[in-house]
C-alpha cells in the first residue's frame, strides 16, 4: 500500500494544523501526548481526538479549547451503530465546521484508521509510544492496523530505543525519541516545603511510585518487599487500570493515594526517600520507556527499578538508577540508594538532563515534519542511525 494520499499544500503562511488521534484521554495521566501536543499548539492549531465513547446517546462530539491551546474532542457513538461510518461522518462534519483544510494526521493508536482513511492530510505521523498490541485486552486487529498505518505514514517516531529497534526495519523513516523531561517542573521537588495532606501521616522511609497502576506492575515483588520490610512504606500515586483493586497488595504499609494532577506531583515526590519503578518483566513491559525515570531524577530522588531495558540503558549504565529484580535485591538496592552521595548524584543527573527536554524533542520533530513538506515523498531515503542527542551527550558528559 502506498502512503496516504495527500492534499495540495497551500502556501498561505499559516502552519498546517495537527489532528492527533490518541488512545489516551487528555485529562488522564499527563504524559508524552500532552507534552508534545501542548508544545505543538504554540505554533499551530492542534485537535486532540480521543478514542470514541460508546453508549446510549445519539452520535455527537464534545469539543473544548484547553488553556494549553489544544482543542480536545471526545466522540460519542450509540451502541449497535455502524461505528466506522458514524465516526467518519462525525469527523468530516467537524473538519468542515472548524475549516480544517491543510493538516497533518498524528496517530498514537492504529485503531483510528478505519474511520480516518478518507482524510487527505499533507502528511501522516505515527508516534509509537508503546507496543500497544502487547498490552492487556489489546484488540485482535491492532497488529494488522499498525502495519497499514506504517505503510501510510511519512514519519514514524518511537517512544524509546527498544521500540526503535523493533520498528526500524518496518519503515524507511523511523526516529527514536525516548522520554523527555520538563526539568524545571520536577526540580521543584528538591525544595521540600510541606507534605500534601494525604501523605504527611505516612511514616518514613517512603518508596514512591507515580503513574498508571496496571498489569505492568510486579505485584509479587511489591508484596514480598512490603512483607519483608514492614517499616518501609509504599506510596502509590495513579489510577488503577485493567486490573482489580483486589489484585493489589493490601498491606498497612502500602498506600494508594489515587491520581494526582501533574502540577501536584513535585509536592509528593519531595517527600519520598526513594522513587521506584517496580515493573514486571513480561511482554507488556518489553518495549516500555518509562517517562517517570527522568522525572524522578529531575526531582532529586534516588531511583530503584526492575531491569526494564530502556531504564538499564542509559540510566543504570550511567550509574543513575539501581536495578533489582527480586525482593532481596530490591531491599539491598533501596538501602544503597538511601545512602548515596546526594551531591555527586545530582551533579551527574543535571549533566544528563541538561541535554533532555520536551521542547527540544518537539523542535526536532517539527524539523522532520518540515523536511517532509519540502521534499517529495518518493525522494525521502532511509537515514543512517544516529544515537539520540540525549544519550550521546550524556555519555560524553559523565563517562
Amino acid at each position: 500500500m502506498s502512503p496516504l494520499s495527500t492534499s495540495p499544500i497551500p502556501m498561505l503562511g499559516r502552519p498546517h494544523d495537527v489532528v492527533c488521534f490518541s488512545h489516551l484521554g487528555w485529562d488522564f495521566v499527563y504524559q508524552r501526548p500532552q507534552h508534545l501536543m501542548t508544545r505543538c499548539a504554540a505554533q499551530r492549531r492542534v485537535f486532540y481526538i480521543q478514542e470514541p465513547v460508546r453508549g446510549r446517546s445519539e452520535a455527537h462530539l464534545d469539543h473544548r479549547l484547553c488553556s494549553s491551546g489544544v482543542h480536545v474532542v471526545v466522540l460519542h457513538i450509540p451502541d449497535g451503530c455502524d461505528e466506522s461510518a458514524t465516526l467518519e461522518a462525525l469527523i468530516s462534519n467537524f473538519f468542515r465546521q472548524q475549516e480544517i483544510q491543510s493538516y497533518w494526521l498524528w496517530y498514537y493508536t492504529p485503531m483510528a484508521l478505519p474511520w480516518t482513511r478518507h482524510l487527505k492530510p499533507v502528511g501522516v505521523i505515527y508516534d509509537c509510544m508503546d507496543e500497544l498490541s502487547a498490552f492487556k485486552n489489546a484488540p485482535p486487529q491492532l497488529r494488522q492496523l499498525e502495519r497499514e498505518l506504517l505503510s501510510r505514514s511519512q514519519l514514524v517516531f518511537t517512544g524509546g530505543m527498544s521500540l526503535f529497534e523493533a520498528k526500524r526495519d518496518q519503515h524507511p523513516k523511523v526516529y527514536p525519541f525516548p522520554s523527555s523531561i520538563d526539568v524545571s517542573h520536577f526540580a521543584k521537588a528538591r525544595r521540600f516545603v510541606a507534605d500534601p495532606d494525604d501523605q504527611k501521616q505516612i511514616p518514613h522511609p517512603r518508596l514512591g511510585f507515580c503513574g498508571v497502576i496496571d498489569e505492568r506492575m510486579d505485584l509479587d515483588l511489591m508484596t514480598a518487599v512490603a512483607d519483608a520490610k514492614p517499616d518501609w512504606h509504599w506510596v502509590m500515586l495513579g489510577p488503577v487500570v485493567k486490573i482489580s483493586h483486589s489484585d493489589l497488595p493490601q498491606r498497612s504499609n502500602v498506600h494508594y493515594l489515587g491520581m494526582k494532577a501533574y502540577s501536584e506531583l513535585p509536592n509528593y515526590l519531595a517527600g519520598w526517600d526513594v522513587a521506584v519503578l517496580p515493573f514486571a518483566r513480561n511482554e507488556s513491559t518489553r518495549f516500555i520507556s518509562p517517562t517517570k525515570t527522568p522525572e524522578y531524577l529531575a526531582a532529586g530522588r534516588p531511583v530503584v527499578s526492575t531491569s526494564i531495558r530502556d531504564v538499564v540503558t542509559p540510566y543504570a549504565t550511567l550509574g543513575l538508577v539501581h536495578i533489582a529484580d527480586d525482593a532481596g535485591e530490591f531491599i539491598a538496592a533501596v538501602k544503597k540508594a538511601i545512602d548515596e552521595d546526594v551531591k555527586q548524584r545530582l551533579r551527574h543527573v543535571d549533566a544528563l538532563l541538561a541535554h533532555n527536554s520536551w521542547s527540544r524533542t518537539w523542535g526536532r520533530m517539527a524539523e522532520l515534519m518540515d523536511d517532509v513538506i519540502q521534499q517529495p515523498a518518493q525522494l525521502l531515503s532511509r537515514p543512517s542511525f544516529e544515537v539520540p542527542v540525549t544519550h550521546a551527550a550524556s555519555l560524553r558528559a559523565i563517562v
